[in-house]
């Protein structure tokens, strides 16, 4: 698995999110997503959207994902 596939199912599934995703080791990554769907959501409910777009892929070939999960009005209060 690779950080560019992760990348693209993620915002697949989850229409105008923007994804950022690395790792190296083809098994653990880091993403940071921003998607509008997060809106009034508790960071569980938003893991688990992101989580969804990748269905049997976590825990096999994804063995970590480490997530940070934003809105688009929080993405740009932290700029």
């Amino acid at each position: 698995m690779d950080a560019a596939s992760i990348q693209a199912m993620i915002e697949a599934g989850l229409p105008g999110a923007q994804a950022n995703v690395q790792g190296d080791d083809g098994v653990h990554f880091e993403a940071e997503v921003v998607a509008a769907q997060f809106a009034g959501k508790l960071p569980l409910a938003r893991h688990r959207l992101v989580y969804a777009t990748l269905g049997d892929l976590m825990g096999g070939a994804i063995h970590a994902l480490a997530l940070k999960t934003l809105t688009p009005e929080e993405a740009a209060a932290r700029r």
